[in-house]
């Protein structure tokens, strides 16, 4: 079994720059680092890990291998590793199978090789390790303690299975964690989506119509940070509850039949596939730009479009134009897939520091209840949240109140 695949080992020192930058502004996965290396938690624990192999996940990777993890590392999209961290990860001698740009085939290969060394612990970023596990792999799921998902997409999954009574060990949901889904989807994404749109585009967005797909956290903060920036949003929603939620915050709210022809930007964040549809497209301005923010390119229903397409060119990095039949182009970021990361660096290090100190307690959870766990998705513990926040703040410096004695017996008294 080889020890790596990457493009490129002699790429490491510029991954290991990317790295060093975001570790200073990771101070919760620093300080666990301090706090566990000594005792090496994880001494003897193989872990394998699929996250968008960029600095902030290697860093957790560090941190994780620092507390004594045997890690075997690959990504979670074949668009969103970068070849320079993938090299200074294996050049720091650990397991690493990723490479930008990899075919269907190399990117399964991938995540195989990174299951061959028989994980304890598996961290999942829209369940493609656990899949393999469970589907061509499971001989490896006696060797397998529990693990822990990242993402919305990964959860669901996750859920289906548990309702089949087919998922073989426990996950730990660490999206639905509040430090992860309020932050990490809200500000997180709503940042990098925008940022990614913007760079690769280089357009203004104030003046435009944003039509968001979706009003889950990851789309109230892309929908929050268009309103920002001076874009009119219109949401798009099936469930009522949310699409009440994004009336109140100030959005126009509409089914996608009616928002096709009049949004200038279209963002996908809903978790289903063909949620722009070639009905949609067919309605669409000319220069309409699609891109989705969901964590699979399902969103964006691109073989609908090459059909439509008359004439396709690459225009930008990262923009594809398509030309219908009747003269329209419609313009296609990051191929459809997540724009913020494979098109960009993805979420701001101090919100990843948050979510990835998460995944670091919930996997010393983990460890530290092998075996009395069911083999179901396992919430997040109101304990490691309240850490996480307290660590937070205090890296801030920022003081909260607390409640006194008279307060406590106060609220917990039913004889008033």
């Amino acid at each position: 079994m080889k020890n790596h695949e990457i493009r490129d080992i002699g790429l490491a020192p510029s991954g290991r720059r990317k790295i060093d930058w975001v570790s200073g502004n990771m101070p919760l996965l620093r300080g666990l680092e301090d706090e566990y290396g000594g005792e090496k938690p994880f001494r003897g624990v193989k872990v394998s890990l699929s996250i968008h192999l960029e600095a902030k996940t290697a860093r957790l990777c560090e941190a994780l291998a620092a507390c004594g993890a045997e890690m075997s590392v690959t990504g979670s999209n074949a668009l969103s590793t970068q070849d320079d961290v993938a090299a200074a990860l294996a050049e720091r001698g650990m397991k690493v199978y990723a490479f930008h740009r990899a075919s269907s085939e190399e990117y399964g290969r991938h995540i195989e090789m990174a299951l061959e060394h028989a994980p304890n612990i598996i961290i999942d970023d829209g369940g493609d390790l656990v899949g393999m596990v469970h589907g061509r792999r499971p001989d490896l799921a006696r060797d397998v303690w529990g693990g822990c998902e990242e993402t919305t997409t990964g959860i669901i999954r996750l859920k289906a299975m548990e309702r089949e009574g087919a998922l073989r060990f426990p996950m730990v949901a660490v999206n639905d964690a509040r430090c992860k889904h309020l932050f990490d989807n809200r500000y997180g994404t709503g940042q990098s989506v925008w940022d990614s749109i913007m760079h690769n585009t280089n357009l203004i967005i104030a003046s435009k119509t944003a039509v968001v797909a979706g009003y889950g956290w990851c789309s109230r903060g892309i929908a929050m940070r268009a309103a920002a920036l001076g874009a009119s949003v219109i949401v798009t929603e099936i469930d009522p509850v949310k699409a009440i939620e994004a009336r109140m915050d100030g959005f126009a709210v509409m089914p996608m039949a009616k928002a096709a022809a009049l949004g200038d930007i279209f963002v996908t964040a809903t978790g289903c596939k063909r949620t722009i549809g070639a009905e949609h497209m067919l309605l669409m301005k000319d220069g309409a730009i699609l891109c989705n923010a969901g964590h699979f390119d399902v969103e964006v229903d691109m073989e609908a479009l090459e059909g439509l397409a008359a004439e396709k060119k690459a225009e930008r990095d990262n923009i594809r134009g398509y030309r219908l039949r009747d003269g329209r182009w419609l313009h296609v970021l990051a191929e459809g897939r997540l724009v913020n990361i494979a098109a960009s660096n993805g979420h701001p290090a101090e919100i990843m520091d948050m979510s990835f100190a998460v995944q670091f307690l919930s996997a010393l959870y983990i460890l530290r209840n092998r075996g009395r766990l069911e083999n179901r998705v396992v919430d997040v513990s109101a304990e490691i949240d309240g850490l996480v926040a307290s660590r937070r703040l205090a890296a801030w410096g920022t003081e909260i109140d607390r409640l006194t004695e008279e307060q406590e017996r106060y609220l917990n008294s039913w004889n008033l």
